[in-house]
């Protein structure tokens, strides 16, 4: 399977394209740089020195990946941008390479970045997300597997969302967004319920589910302070992997650490 190459297209000879790579009109691709087999790039597409592209994504035009990072610190270090298999990104998307923090931004395979959606350097996309229009992610954020993300959300530098939650459009994500959860709010960024549809379309059990349903119910909804509420559903809860994952995550954010809290608090 040949490569299609656009006689418009710059391609320095530093980068490797595999087989069956389709490159439009006006794109540029820079030197250092790996594209799997079977990825689709669209005209006037910009891949700079250190992206690694998996195999049958679909690039869109305007797009802008593995530029330097927008961080006063950066000080041109060697760093990479990686995007994993299958991956949809869409129109003027732009994902900043790593830092010296980790020296990586990461997206996963088979997820859909829509258009203008912006990833800062330093983040860590999961695998199966949906990002709507004009999201715009801060350096060093972390997005777990089957996360969904409404349009025009910005999402705080450091944030964490966990997997399988879904954070509402034109939302001001400032805080820590647990799995499982739904969370919205500009003024006040909150937890607004289980993400049950989500779960239900992901093949999560009803057991599941209305386990995963009280044990937020105890942390959100009983009226104890965190730690307290993390300890009554350690102690009184199965140790089954939903609730395990759930521990988890409050248990491994660092000090000082912010999560979101019900609307009634």
């Amino acid at each position: 399977m040949q490569n299609s190459i656009h006689a418009g297209a710059v391609i320095d000879r530093g980068a490797q394209l595999a087989q069956g790579v389709s490159v439009g009109p006006f794109t540029v691709i820079e030197d250092d740089v790996r594209i799997g087999e079977g990825t689709v790039i669209g005209p006037h597409v910009h891949i700079a020195s250190g992206a690694r592209i998996g195999s049958g994504c679909r690039i869109h035009a305007g797009a802008v990946l593995a530029t330097e990072p927008q961080d006063l610190k950066f000080s041109g270090e060697k760093t990479e941008l990686f995007v994993g298999d299958r991956t949809v990104i869409r129109e003027c998307v732009t994902l900043n390479r790593g830092t010296v923090a980790s020296g990586k931004t990461v997206v996963g395979s088979d997820c859909l970045i829509m258009a203008y959606v912006h990833a800062g350097h330093d983040c860590v996309i999961g695998n199966n997300v949906v990002i709507a229009n004009s999201v715009q992610f801060g350096g060093h954020c972390e997005v777990g597997d089957y996360v969904v993300v409404g349009g025009l959300a910005g999402v705080h530098q450091f944030v964490r969302i966990g997997r399988y939650a879904m954070v509402g459009g034109i939302s001001r994500a400032a805080l820590d967004v647990p799995p499982f959860v739904m969370a919205g709010g500009h003024a006040s960024f909150r937890y607004e319920g289980l993400n049950a549809i989500g779960l239900k379309r992901r093949g999560f059990s009803p057991e599941s589910i209305t386990l995963i349903k009280d044990a937020y119910r105890v942390l959100f909804q009983s009226g104890l302070l965190l730690g307290n509420a993390l300890e009554k559903v350690r102690a009184e809860f199965p140790k089954e992997p939903e609730i395990l994952e759930i521990l988890d995550f409050f248990d491994s954010g660092k000090h000082g650490r912010k999560f979101i809290r019900p609307f009634n608090s």
